[in-house]
């Protein structure tokens, strides 16, 4: 594989935070968002509106409480950290369809999008 096919396949790992947006004002419901962030609810303070709460600690045992009908956008507190990354990874190794959020929470809240508190 040569550097422009990796660069690629990265980028097709995350999603746009404006094709979630849009999906969301229009209800479309074709994303499900998940808030994976370990952290206790006192710490987290907010979260994406409408986000499940599904800890990436977790995700391996909560696969259950997933439908394979649906897309599903996996965020953590940056894009520099690798607990997405390793939801992304369960989510795929069993079959369902996912991306990462593109700046995650922090690119979520820097451009004042849709939050509410946990």
């Amino acid at each position: 594989m040569n550097k422009e096919e990796f660069l690629e396949m990265y980028l097709g790992l995350y999603i746009n935070h404006h094709l979630v947006l849009e999906d969301m004002k229009t209800g479309s419901h074709k994303y499900t968002i998940i808030d994976v962030r370990n952290a206790p609810k006192e710490m987290k303070g907010d979260k994406i509106k409408d986000a499940l709460e599904i800890p990436a600690k977790e995700l391996s045992e909560r696969l259950q409480e997933l439908s394979k009908d649906t897309i599903y956008v996996v965020y953590d507190w940056t894009g520099g950290t690798i607990l997405a990354k390793q939801a992304l990874l369960i989510l795929f190794k069993n079959g369902y369809e996912a991306y990462e959020l593109a700046g995650a929470l922090e690119g979520w809240k820097g451009m004042r999008l849709p939050l509410e508190k946990v």
